[in-house]
């Protein structure tokens, strides 16, 4: 992680009032493909690490049981608190969490993030991809800034000073040694995608994974 988790907090505070106002077009498409691959049911849990706005969850809440959004941001939760307000959401909840302690317990179907694990570096994503492994959810679906080529900082999505993402092939790797299956890539540009991995239901409740 090139910066600390307080100067990534302290950086999402000030841009939390504007945040959902700056979005580009790939950003939008990769969110909505993160919410298409999710699909939770109605007895289904979510969890959404770095939930920012909470666009995501916020999205899938109405489809589940319940959707927990966890982020290093109060003034991102902040807004995504007062959107649950306005929309009349009752089964999703905000709170502090980072995706290597997520600070979450419970039982949980499917896991999401949209660009935000592209901060950690590949060994702290490969750290973080095994925690949510651990969490025994059926699905987790990962939209982010990651290589599909060469990286190049002249393109969108990639600031070398805060960001650091990995390969598709990185990503593929953690996840399948995770105990994952990788079922989709999506690629929305050239540094910006979204992975599905999944695992059998059965190896999930047993428990064999974690």
């Amino acid at each position: 992680m090139k910066k600390s988790v307080e100067e990534h907090a302290a950086r999402f505070d000030e841009k939390a009032s504007e945040y959902d106002d700056s979005k580009q077009e790939e950003y939008l498409a990769c969110a909505n493909l993160v919410i298409e691959h999710a699909a939770p049911g109605p007895d289904d849990v979510v969890l959404d690490l770095g939930t920012g706005t909470g666009a995501i969850a916020l999205a899938l809440a109405p489809d589940a049981a319940r959707a927990v959004g966890r982020d290093i941001s109060d003034g991102m939760m902040a807004e995504a608190r007062a959107k649950a307000d306005d929309e009349g959401l009752a089964n999703v909840e905000f709170a502090y969490g980072t995706f290597r302690e997520p600070e979450y317990g419970d039982d949980v179907d499917i896991v999401t993030s949209n660009f935000a694990m592209h901060h950690l570096s590949d060994e702290e994503k490969r750290e973080a991809i095994d925690v949510i492994a651990g969490l025994g959810p059926q699905r987790f679906v990962l939209g982010d800034v990651m290589f599909f080529g060469e990286p190049d900082p002249g393109e969108p999505f990639y600031s070398p000073d805060v960001d650091d993402p990995a390969t598709v092939g990185v990503l593929a790797d953690a996840l399948t040694d995770a105990g994952f299956s990788l079922t989709a890539v999506e690629r929305v540009h050239e540094q910006v995608g979204v992975l599905v991995a999944e695992r059998a239901r059965d190896a999930t409740e047993s428990g064999d994974d974690k």
